[in-house]
């Protein structure tokens, strides 16, 4: 950042403060770190060293606890934790309240209009900037918007295409308004960056590397060590057929003629209903594998907990083992054998034993107050969210699918089950 730009940094009394306490805006305290960041090019480092100063009273308490339990921390960490607390129901109930209210008063919500030309986007902004002036007032604006939406198609294009495009091979069903189906739409679009693409098909989840540790000290046992299993022609060719998958992913990768390989995983073809998935071995590695014992949730109290609940939304995390990393220390322990070569996981594989422990206790870490709330379930990879009523449920995905971005972790749209 050039000493220029530097010196023309506002002065910490110019910053936008947060106390958490009245009638607070969250949101506006997001918005207004984000300008600065971006106008002066700011390192994350340089905004969150002023974050003792800009949280105040009841929010500087909740700062010094988080930041003594994670340290140094990215803005956009901040901004999700920000979230998380201070976006509760009560607050987003007066905001809804008031902007959809038939009595909506502009200068007494404080309503500004570059609030809604933001949450236009695209053509729906042009249109509505191409019929206002800088003196259109915020009650104008909305009253264009309002014009706007209901003569035309603009705003909705770009949620048809991303219907069309992404939500073909999702299973939606629900007996949901117009209304309703559209807030939905726009909903999942919103938090796009959270479900799997062409461009990125898998995450890299941050934080949450996995380890292996034996029980056992060198030399390993000669059941380490074992050949590739033979294969017929059938199996050989599914096997050539599945490699460059995970290849091509960064799942696996090959290893070099000139690596020592100490402990090789032969792999299984398993076949069902004609079609054949690749399956490693995993067995004399998890017999001398130190066991992690943390819980995985009974499926069947789980289920007890949504017997009453009005709707419900199924996700998958894709391929969810996948998407964690393994430590460097512990690759070489995960490196598969097949008769056109030797392979080295670096994700996490399916077979291995600690996997479901170690995945089940990520996804705990990372929504441990919605777990506590009791909306939430989460079973290794699949997360289902439930709710009485439409409004609560669209608040509580909102929240689930925010969180999704600061670890880095996709969820499949073709697995995203939503029922009524």
């Amino acid at each position: 950042m050039g000493q220029t730009l530097l010196k023309e940094v506002p002065k910490l009394k110019e910053w936008p403060h947060f106390s958490g306490e009245g009638e607070y805006d969250h949101m506006e305290f997001i918005r207004g770190i984000d300008m600065i960041k971006e106008d002066f090019e700011l390192p994350d480092r340089l905004v969150t060293a002023r974050f003792n100063t800009l949280f105040t009273k009841s929010a500087h308490r909740w700062y010094i606890k988080l930041r003594q339990a994670h340290g140094h921390q990215s803005w956009t960490w901040w901004k999700t934790q920000i979230i998380n607390k201070w976006a509760n129901d009560a607050w987003r109930f007066k905001v809804e309240t008031a902007f959809e209210s038939e009595k909506f008063n502009a200068d007494k919500d404080k309503a500004l209009p570059w609030k809604i030309l933001r949450h236009c986007g695209g053509d729906l902004e042009d249109a509505v900037k191409s019929r206002t002036t800088e003196q259109s007032s915020a009650e104008d604006i909305i009253n264009i918007l309002g014009e706007v939406t209901t003569r035309t198609k603009i705003g909705s294009s770009r949620l048809e295409k991303f219907k069309s495009e992404q939500l073909k091979e999702a299973e939606i069903r629900l007996h949901l308004s117009d209304k309703q189906e559209n807030e939905l739409l726009a909903l999942l679009y919103d938090h796009k960056e959270a479900f799997a693409s062409d461009k990125e098909p898998l995450g890299e989840i941050i934080g949450h590397e996995v380890d292996i540790t034996f029980n056992i000290k060198r030399p390993y046992p000669p059941l380490f060590r074992r050949p590739a299993y033979p294969a017929n022609p059938k199996s050989r060719e599914a096997l050539e057929m599945h490699i460059p998958e995970p290849l091509n992913l960064g799942v696996i990768r090959k290893v070099g003629h000139n690596e020592e390989v100490e402990i090789p995983t032969p792999i299984i073809v398993a076949w069902h209903n004609g079609k054949s998935r690749m399956v490693g071995d995993f067995r004399a590695l998890n017999t001398y594998t130190v066991p992690d014992r943390y819980p995985i949730p009974k499926i069947q109290i789980s289920l007890t907990q949504i017997s009453q609940e009005v709707y419900l939304s199924i996700m998958d995390g894709l391929k969810g083992l996948h998407q964690n990393l393994v430590t460097p220390r512990a690759r070489k322990y995960l490196r598969i054998i097949v008769h056109c070569g030797v392979y080295e996981y670096s994700r996490m594989p399916f077979g291995i034993k600690n996997a479901p422990s170690h995945f089940q206790r990520m996804m705990n870490k990372i929504f441990p107050e919605e777990l506590s709330e009791g909306w939430l379930i989460i079973y290794i990879d699949e997360i289902i969210v439930y709710s009485k009523t439409w409004e609560e449920h669209m608040w509580r995905l909102s929240r689930i699918l925010t969180k999704f971005q600061p670890v880095n972790m996709k969820i499949s749209l073709k697995e995203f089950l939503f029922w009524l």
